[in-house]
């Protein structure tokens, strides 16, 4: 089973290869607002690294958000056209705070700094699969007074795609996937006003 996973919605571009349980490709790239210019490299570069074609994909795994907006919107636009174009390639989401967390071990902190003392966050234990706290818009001091073993945050996660497999949610119509914002943009906050 060939698996591609990426995420796109905090401050590092994360993409991960997969055959069965060997991971034959991971990075982070990072880097602020311009995601779009280095996305498909980076899915080209981890193909030809693995030796395996886009197209012989089993399925792609993309991280949902929370997170920067325009960033979001890029790995589930990658991921719905590869699901789309590619019929046997199965389309599968993950949200990116339990992508984050994966990596750890215990209780997990997860959050991604969301402006104005705020962030999209959760605890989350990742080998029980069970949220704590769910996933919100919170106040950052909220989170922080919670009790965890670890922090997973949007500049120093490591994710463990193994696992991001195993948690991933399958989305039978990829057409319908749409990103987990978790609050308007600032236009629609401002056209509210």
């Amino acid at each position: 089973m060939k698996t591609i996973i990426i995420d796109s919605a905090t401050n590092v571009l994360y993409t991960a290869l997969c055959e069965d349980e060997e991971i034959l490709y991971e990075s982070y790239v990072p880097g602020k607002q311009d995601h779009a210019s280095v996305i498909l490299v980076e899915v080209e570069k981890a193909c030809q690294k693995a030796g395996i074609d886009l197209i012989q994909m089993d399925q792609v795994i993309v991280g949902v958000g929370p997170g920067s907006y325009t960033g979001v919107r890029m790995a589930v636009a990658v991921g719905k056209l590869l699901a789309t174009l590619e019929s046997h390639i199965k389309l599968y989401k993950i949200s990116t705070l339990k992508l984050m967390a994966s990596g750890l071990k215990g209780n997990v902190l997860s959050w991604i700094d969301a402006r104005r003392g705020n962030c999209f966050g959760c605890i989350y234990n990742p080998q029980q699969d069970v949220y704590l706290i769910c996933e919100a818009l919170l106040e950052k001091s909220t989170l922080e007074s919670q009790t965890y073993e670890s922090i997973a945050d949007e500049n120093t996660y490591r994710v463990d795609p193994l696992r991001v497999i195993k948690l991933a949610e399958e989305v039978i119509e990829p057409r319908t996937l749409v990103p987990n914002y978790l609050r308007e943009t600032e236009a629609e906050r401002n056209l509210h006003d």
